[in-house]
């Protein structure tokens, strides 16, 4: 395999490519769709390179099952509970772990009280093949950081497209649009589900039917078409 630098970005690679090599020295941050191997980072699946404005490479196409990575953040339900571990259901092939410390503040006299069924919104810290995901409800310094249970609200499903879309930096064109029309909190995971919440049930609804209807709308149009579907 050779190198073949960070020009790939923007087009389709198969799996086993070569997207980039790896530097003599530092780090090279992957996402979803990519692995270290030898002296490369190379491709898992088919799909388009994508590069983060902060460096990271990921792959995006169009899997329908959810394959964690770190760092992605996710919506997950309790499942069980198990020795010093919470049982995650993330969407993934296999359960993740959520260590009952990896909360603000958390200690062995003051754990957080999560039974099977509740949500909670979590960072993935080790994703691979040979063990189970395993999450934390921290931030790299320790704080919440808006991580942690979800009280409330529901869940909703969406591609993982969609969902990586919805959390773009700046705000996605669909969030802007909906949040000067409307007031409600969110909390968008890369494996597909969305936590939502509002004062009302009727911001709830109007909020969950949008997001599910928007996929596919192109950013240029989504402002106009946000109008259109909340006058209905």
């Amino acid at each position: 395999m050779g190198d073949q630098g960070c020009g790939l970005v923007g087009k389709v690679v198969a799996p086993g490519d070569a997207v980039q090599a790896l530097p003599a020295s530092g780090s090279v941050r992957i996402g979803p769709g990519l692995r270290a191997e030898g002296s490369y980072v190379v491709a898992q699946k088919c799909g388009v390179l994508r590069q983060t404005r902060n460096g990271k490479l990921w792959l995006e196409s169009k899997q329908k099952r959810y394959i964690p990575a770190e760092e992605d953040l996710v919506v997950g339900t309790i499942t069980d509970r198990r020795g010093e571990n919470f049982v995650v259901d993330i969407g993934a092939p296999f359960p993740a772990q959520l260590p009952m410390l990896s909360f603000e503040g958390a200690t062995r006299r003051n754990r957080p009280n999560l039974v099977a069924g509740d949500l909670v919104y979590a960072r993935v810290i080790t994703a691979n093949r040979d063990m189970d995901p395993v999450l934390t409800c921290v931030d790299a310094q320790g704080k919440s950081s808006g991580f942690g249970a979800l009280k409330g609200g529901f869940v909703l499903e969406c591609g993982l497209g969609h969902a990586r879309a919805l959390l773009a930096r700046p705000p996605a064109p669909l969030l802007a649009a909906l949040g000067a029309k409307l007031q409600f909190e969110l909390a968008v995971g890369l494996n597909g589900r969305v936590w939502l919440d509002s004062s009302s049930c009727a911001t709830t609804v109007k909020v969950a039917n949008v997001l599910q209807q928007a996929q596919g709308v192109a950013a240029a149009e989504v402002q106009q078409w946000v109008a259109a579907q909340l006058q209905q």
